[in-house]
């Protein structure tokens, strides 16, 4: 892997302390310095060298191996975004997120670990940081080799990734707007999340968009990322989602799983300091219930 980072400030910096104003960790900074290589104008440098305004560090890091537990899959995957580092992708109902013990052969990380071969990559450890339910369709962001991780991990970390949601929750809302800060922790069974004051802090906003005769369709961000968060949190409401039979979801309304779609997603490359925006259509079976 070979990136080049610009020093866009207007002082010189020694390179150790570019790095970590880069988001890079110092184990990462550790592994560049001992086992890659670090180039100005084609010289070799170490991280106690000096960086100039505006010059660029030429960074290799070492490949990432293909891990043998996690097999390659040549199924497609519906591509929105791609460039050297991210790879945003629009993904299907009934498509798990990362292998598990019940499914290590057909995953999103499976199948974006088949098109970087393709790609005749030499990463091949796809990194998932926008995870979905399995039933949960919409758009993904995947980071495609580790410095790209590392330097995104301040916005992972300060929830800046901006994601929004459509879902259609049952009943009446009171509220065309609010915000549900409520802490969401693991059930005793270890499958359910549920509101509890020992959980970890859980905040979701959200917004009426249509109000139908028994239920509702609202645009939901998550200002933090709870497993099942949206789910849990309007179930605590008394409105849970169509078709989310875990939660208590009613299962008449012509949806056979929850109806939840993740429609867009903000986030600045810190690489590049470009903000990106994708959006992505809701699935025929949640426009369905638009149309009653």
């Amino acid at each position: 892997m070979i990136i080049n980072l610009k020093n866009t400030t207007k002082q010189p910096m020694r390179i150790k302390a570019f790095l970590k104003s880069k988001g890079l960790s110092h184990r990462l900074i550790s592994t560049a310095k001992h086992e890659g290589t670090m180039k100005i104008d084609g010289h070799k440098v170490s991280t106690t060298d000096v960086l100039d305004a505006g010059a660029e560090l030429n960074l290799r890091l070492p490949k990432e191996k293909s891990d043998a537990n996690v097999p390659f899959s040549f199924k497609p995957v519906e591509i929105v975004f791609e460039d050297d580092n991210w790879l945003v992708i629009n993904k299907p109902v009934g498509l798990s997120s990362v292998p598990g013990p019940s499914n290590r052969e057909d995953t999103v990380v499976n199948r974006v670990k088949g098109h970087l071969k393709d790609q005749g990559s030499k990463d091949l450890i796809p990194h998932v940081i926008t995870r979905l339910d399995r039933d949960t369709s919409g758009v993904m962001l995947i980071a495609k080799n580790r410095l790209a991780v590392g330097v995104l991990a301040p916005q992972i970390e300060n929830h800046d990734i901006e994601k929004k949601y459509f879902a259609f929750v049952q009943g009446t809302l009171k509220e065309k707007e609010g915000l549900i800060d409520k802490p969401i922790a693991r059930a005793e069974d270890g499958i359910h999340r549920e509101v509890s004051e020992t959980g970890q802090q859980a905040q979701t906003r959200f917004q009426l968009i249509q109000q139908y005769d028994t239920y509702a369709l609202v645009e939901v961000e998550l200002l933090t990322g709870r497993t099942h968060q949206i789910r849990v949190h309007f179930a605590s409401l008394g409105h849970p989602l169509l078709g989310d039979q875990l939660y208590g979801g009613p299962m008449d309304k012509k949806i056979v799983r929850q109806a939840l779609h993740a429609t867009s997603l903000k986030f600045v490359d810190p690489l590049t300091d470009q903000t990106h925006l994708f959006e992505v259509p809701m699935p025929q079976d949640m426009e369905n219930l638009k149309n009653v």
